[in-house]
C-alpha cells in the first residue's frame, strides 16, 4: 500500500533524506521525538538529526529541555549530556559509535517544555550500527504502525491520524495487505524505503501549507484507486499479487501516463 503512496509521490523523492529515520512518542506521550541519521559506520563520528515534535499539531515543538544518553551492551558510548535546552526543538548531535557493529541504545529524558518543567519522560531508540546487524531492528514479521511513524504523508497532509482518508490506509494495509505472506514480505521490505524520505516530506508540509494542499490533492486519484480493494475479497497468494500489481498498474497511469500525453497533445498541438 505504501508503495502506491511513492509511486504517487515520486518526484518527492529528489528531496534530500536521511539514510535512516525512527519516529517514537516519549512514554508519558507528551512528544515525538524523530532521529535521522545517515549509515553508520564502527568509530566514525555521525551526525544525527534530532527533531521533537508536538504530538497534536505535528510541527516542531520550541523550547524542550532534555539528557541524552547513548550505551551499547550496558557500557556507556555517549553522554549523558548535562540538562540542555533547544530554543528551536531540533539539533544535529556528533556521535562516534566506538563499540564495534551492533545495537547501540539511544536514550533521551525530557524534562521540561515551553520553560515548564514536568516529571521526566523517557524514549528509547535501538540504533544498528554496521552492515551485520543490519536487518536486527526490523524482522520480516514486524511491520511498524501508526504508533511508532505510520504512514507519515498522508497523516501531514490530512493533519490527523483519524482522518477517514488515513482509516481506509490503515484499513487497507492491516485487513488486506497484511492479511496474506506475500503482502508481509512486502510491507517489511518497503518500509526501510518509506521511513528513509517521509519524515523529511511530512515535515514540509508541515511547514509549508501551499505544499500540504499540493500533496494532498496529488493523493486523492490514488486513495480513489485504493477504493476499489474494499469490493474484493482477496484469498489467495496469487489474487494479492494480481490485484496489487493492477492497482500499481492503474496509478503509473494516472500518475505518468495522463500527463505524459497531456504533454504530447500540447507539443503536436503548438507544431502544428
Amino acid at each position: 500500500m505504501k508503495f502506491l503512496l511513492a509511486v504517487s509521490l515520486i518526484p518527492l523523492l529528489l528531496v534530500p533524506a536521511f539514510a535512516e529515520s525512527q519516529t517514537l512518542r516519549t512514554d508519558k506521550g507528551a512528544l515525538d521525538v524523530n532521529i535521522s541519521y545517515d549509515e553508520i559506520q564502527p568509530d566514525v563520528q555521525t551526525k544525527i538529526n534530532i527533531d521533537f515534535l508536538n504530538p497534536m499539531t505535528e510541527k516542531t515543538q520550541e523550547h524542550i529541555d532534555y539528557t541524552i544518553t547513548v550505551t551499547k551492551d550496558g557500557n556507556q558510548v555517549f553522554g549523558p549530556i548535562p540538562l540542555t535546552h533547544t530554543s528551536v526543538g531540533t539539533v544535529k548531535i556528533p556521535i562516534e559509535f566506538n563499540q564495534g557493529e551492533g545495537i547501540y541504545k539511544m536514550e533521551f529524558e525530557i524534562e521540561g517544555i515551553l520553560f515548564q518543567p514536568l516529571p521526566t519522560e523517557v524514549v528509547s531508540f535501538d540504533i544498528v550500527v554496521g552492515d551485520t546487524h543490519a536487518q536486527t531492528t526490523m524482522p520480516d514479521n514486524v511491520i511498524p504502525t501508526e504508533e511508532n511513524g505510520g504512514c507519515l504523508i498522508a497523516t501531514a497532509a490530512y493533519g490527523s491520524e483519524m482522518a477517514p482518508q488515513i482509516q481506509q490506509l490503515r484499513e487497507l494495509r492491516d485487513n488486506t495487505v497484511l492479511s496474506t505472506q506475500s503482502g508481509i514480505a512486502f510491507m517489511s521490505g518497503f518500509n526501510q524505503f518509506y521511513y528513509s524520505f517521509s519524515p523529511n516530506v511530512a515535515n514540509l508540509e508541515r511547514e509549508n501549507p501551499i505544499f500540504k494542499e499540493i500533496v494532498k490533492v496529488g493523493l486523492t486519484p490514488m486513495l480513489s484507486s485504493l477504493s476499489l480493494l474494499n469490493h474484493i475479497d482477496i484469498d489467495s497468494e496469487q489474487e494479492m499479487l494480481g490485484y496489487g500489481i493492477s492497482i500499481v498498474l492503474l496509478n503509473i497511469g494516472m500518475y505518468l501516463g495522463i500527463p505524459a500525453f497531456g504533454i504530447l497533445k500540447v507539443y503536436r498541438f503548438r507544431k502544428n
